[in-house]
């Protein structure tokens, strides 16, 4: 008679920050799993919130879930704080304010069970709005149409929503988890150095819900500058594990991505240097094209700024 193999042990890891209302949905989320409840451990980490997270929690599920409060350095480092907390063979990140669908887990863990070449399993993702209204859904295979070895593609669209990730324990261990000095592009750092050393793969179903423009911190001007600096931090440390194509295209889209959010936040001197980048690492046709255009649009913008710009008294 064969035995039948125990379910591995998957670890929910949820950084939560003065959001009571949305985290209880999150974890209710987790908890509505339809993977083996005694196979799940669900850890909520409060990164020094000043509402009454910890007692909503407590109050509604109780034992049912570990909850550990921090004193307040960050998402990334709550993040980290969870996974070094976590007892699971596989790993998954859900932010506060996402929820997943039932058979998240599940799948995902069967693809992991079945691919021991896969270190990193991603879904498609439904985007929200405020009042939770799917707005539209991110098909990951857009990003990466074949699953392995995709750090070529991933260097040209380092796109990552965490609450979609679920990975093995040894891409945790191998990585050190998420940069605590990047207050936002810390996803795509994440990303990026995981698509380098182990294979992703998708499961092209929306499994997951994720809320948009929640006033976080991935909405701050800041975060065009944090992008582009993850970017080209990863190439300069990696230079000599890429090709020198991958590292062009990567700057190159790193570049002309964020320009128009230099542009927007009215950093015109921020603007020029990554547009005088993205010129030294153009190299196709379509790629100086890209430029024209938006080499086009930063002198409108610095032309406006001038004629806008108050004269002095004579």
């Amino acid at each position: 008679m064969t035995a039948t193999l125990e379910p591995a042990r998957v670890s929910v890891v949820i950084p939560t920050y003065n959001r009571a209302a949305d985290v209880r949905i999150a974890v209710a989320s987790a908890l509505a799993q339809t993977y083996p409840a005694a196979a799940l451990e669900i850890i909520v980490v409060d990164d020094g919130g000043i509402d009454d997270t910890g007692q909503a929690l407590r109050r509604e599920f109780g034992e049912r879930i570990r909850y550990e409060r921090t004193r307040n350095r960050g998402v990334s480092a709550a993040r980290n704080r969870g996974l070094a907390l976590a007892t699971g063979a596989y790993l998954a990140l859900l932010d506060d304010d996402d929820e997943w669908h039932p058979t998240k887990i599940a799948t995902q863990a069967r693809l992991l069970a079945e691919r021991p070449d896969i270190g990193m399993v991603l879904t498609d993702v439904e985007r929200t709005d405020q009042s939770r209204r799917t707005v539209e859904v991110f098909h990951r295979r857009s990003q990466f149409p074949v699953d392995g070895a995709v750090i070529s593609l991933a260097v040209r669209r380092p796109s990552f929503i965490p609450s979609s990730a679920m990975f093995r324990r040894e891409v945790f261990e191998a990585t050190g988890g998420f940069d605590a000095t990047l207050p936002t592009a810390e996803d795509i750092d994440f990303l990026l150095r995981v698509a380098l050393h182990f294979g992703i793969a998708v499961v092209a179903e929306p499994l997951t819900r994720a809320m948009h423009d929640h006033h976080g911190l991935s909405e701050l001007p800041r975060s065009y500058r944090d992008y582009v600096t993850a970017v080209e931090r990863f190439v300069r440390v990696h230079h000599h594990e890429l090709a020198r194509a991958d590292r062009d295209a990567a700057l190159f889209a790193a570049y002309t991505k964020n320009l128009r959010g230099y542009l927007w936040a009215g950093d015109v001197t921020g603007a020029a240097r990554i547009a005088a980048g993205a010129a030294r690492h153009a190299r196709t046709a379509d790629d100086r094209r890209v430029l024209a255009v938006l080499g086009a649009r930063l002198v409108k913008n610095t032309w406006a700024r001038l004629i806008r710009r108050p004269t002095g008294r004579r």
